[in-house]
């Protein structure tokens, strides 16, 4: 097990998890590079059962307080190969997960990708890009997660005000005896050689936006 790791600001400790990668933890700010062929994705099209050869990709991650909360960061990525990208992930165990992608396209395009994992993946993408820097946000609302992003603020509003596109509306399920939710980050470069991903202005947040506002951009 590794050493527990924090981040200026985050009310809990990180662990590395999965294959090796060089993290590198400096305030709010976290960075690592992604290692050829790590990816996270159980393909749908195999069946049931195939747990021969399970995926894996480069992850740190940590329990949250229990209740409702909101962890954001501003993710860029050094887009080489398709597929490469840097993920805010609810992590249960190795077939039960969701994450949230900022991910390149097979027509080398930055892309907001989410991806939900219930013993087989699903695959859904967003919108487009212009450029290699978005916003991201996990929400944990009773016992359901929301994903957010956004890619621009408010006219006239402080940097931090972010306009926010609700991407999902999900859960787990039940968790098993034992199991708990982990949340934080994963950089994965699939097909391509490695991709360097930078996580800044990590923020957590006690509580969730209302109803309304998990819906409508607030």
């Amino acid at each position: 097990m590794s050493s527990p790791i924090s981040i200026s600001g985050i009310p809990f400790s990180f662990v590395h998890d999965g294959p090796a990668a060089s993290w590198s933890i400096s305030g709010d700010c976290v960075a690592a590079t992604a290692p050829p062929k790590s990816d996270l994705f159980l393909d749908p099209r195999k069946p049931f059962g195939d747990t021969d050869a399970l995926p894996d990709a480069p992850k740190l991650l940590g329990v949250p307080p229990s209740g409702d909360f909101q962890l954001t960061a501003r993710v860029t990525v050094g887009f080489k190969g398709m597929f490469d990208a840097g993920v805010l992930i609810v992590h249960r165990n190795k077939e039960t997960w969701g994450k949230l992608c900022f991910e390149f396209t097979p027509q080398g395009q930055p892309s907001a990708v989410s991806v939900v994992t219930r013993g087989r993946s699903d695959d859904c993408n967003h919108f487009l890009v212009d450029g290699n820097t978005i916003w991201f946000r996990i929400t944990r609302s009773g016992g359901s997660w929301y994903f957010h992003a956004s890619v621009e603020k408010l006219d006239g509003a402080p940097e931090d005000a972010r306009w926010w596109s609700m991407l999902r509306l999900f859960t787990l399920g039940d968790a098993g005896e034992g199991e708990t939710d982990r949340v934080g980050f994963e950089v994965q470069a699939p097909t391509g050689p490695g991709c360097e991903v930078t996580f800044e202005n990590i923020r957590y947040t006690q509580g969730a936006p209302s109803q309304n506002d998990l819906r409508n951009g607030k």
